[in-house]
């Protein structure tokens, strides 16, 4: 699977965003996609995943985090991802725990997991959409 290269520098909520803060319980890295575990810790999605919570994504992290301290994520609107989108492109949640990437990139087994839909080269609208169906 081929996941867009994220500049974890370059990532930026956009105005009407919606966002979160909480903490980390995992190493984190800004512009992964991340769930909330059992514990209430932001910790990295994964499409390939058999726990259906660890495919449900909260939001896309805004800054990097170690275990155990602050982060912000983005629950939706639009984020300038750091990376080269294709605009007009669906992105979904990545069998690369915590990635992104288009949907011809998503595997055979993998849950598909709607991210957000690309406004432009760098704006990602995010709109999680998780459907509960394997590749």
């Amino acid at each position: 699977m081929t996941d867009i290269v994220i500049t974890a520098a370059n990532v930026v909520a956009g105005s009407g965003a919606t966002t979160e803060t909480g903490i980390s319980g995992d190493t984190i890295t800004a512009g992964q996609v991340v769930y909330r575990n059992a514990a209430g810790r932001y910790v990295l999605a994964d499409a390939d995943e058999d726990t259906a919570i660890e495919r449900a994504p909260r939001g896309i992290a805004l800054n990097g985090a170690s275990s155990g301290q602050p982060c912000i994520i983005l629950k939706s609107g639009p984020i300038t991802i750091g990376a080269t989108l294709t605009a007009g492109v669906a992105y979904y949640l990545s069998d690369t725990p915590g990635g992104i990437c288009p949907l011809a990139d998503v595997t055979g087994g993998d849950y598909l997991v709607l991210v957000g839909l690309a406004l432009s080269t760098s704006v990602l609208q995010v709109g999680f959409v998780v459907t509960g169906v394997a590749t």
